[in-house]
């Protein structure tokens, strides 16, 4: 049996499998270097929105942090 690791990542090629026969060859030759780049690009710009996402949540909740107990005048 011929296993070959593909440029999709860690998926090992099986005879028999659509994906292995396929689809991982079919976008192997219609994906261009730049279509690769820019779905790289997009999963950068995703990530970098969850980031953004979680930043402004982690904010919120230190904003509400810094507001615990009260003032006290001490005589």
């Amino acid at each position: 049996m011929e296993e070959k690791t593909s440029t999709a990542g860690t998926h090992t090629r099986q005879p028999g499998c659509f994906i292995c026969t396929t689809a991982i060859p079919l976008l192997e030759h219609c994906w261009t270097e730049a279509t690769r780049d820019h779905f790289r690009n997009s999963r950068v710009e995703f990530l970098k929105g969850l980031r953004s996402l979680l930043d402004s949540r982690i904010e919120h909740l230190s904003r509400a942090s810094e507001q615990k107990g009260t003032r006290v005048t001490v005589e």
